[in-house]
């Protein structure tokens, strides 16, 4: 099983390129088990078309094994909530 990490970059000219990032389980012949692409639109993971890879690695440490949990989004609401403010 592989956890996938969406993260945007911002660069020099101040734009966001988002990248996608796997991380697996299993390492290849090389010990990696990361790897990052440019992320892909819908049509273009349908399409199969090929991914524009910019990077592999490895994991180098983890917190006792334990699972990479799903980023949740929170509501406006619950945002103001936690910052104390009332809507």
């Amino acid at each position: 099983m592989a956890s996938l990490i969406s993260l945007g970059l911002k660069g020099k000219d101040g734009k966001y390129t988002n990248i996608t990032v796997a991380v697996n389980d299993e390492t290849n012949q090389f010990g990696q088990n990361v790897s990052a692409w440019v992320e892909q639109t819908k049509e273009q993971r349908e399409a199969k078309e090929k991914k524009n890879y910019i990077g592999n690695g490895k994991v180098v440490w983890t917190d006792n094994g334990k699972v990479i949990k799903a980023g949740e989004t929170k509501q406006a609401s619950e945002l103001a909530e936690a910052d104390g403010l009332d809507f």
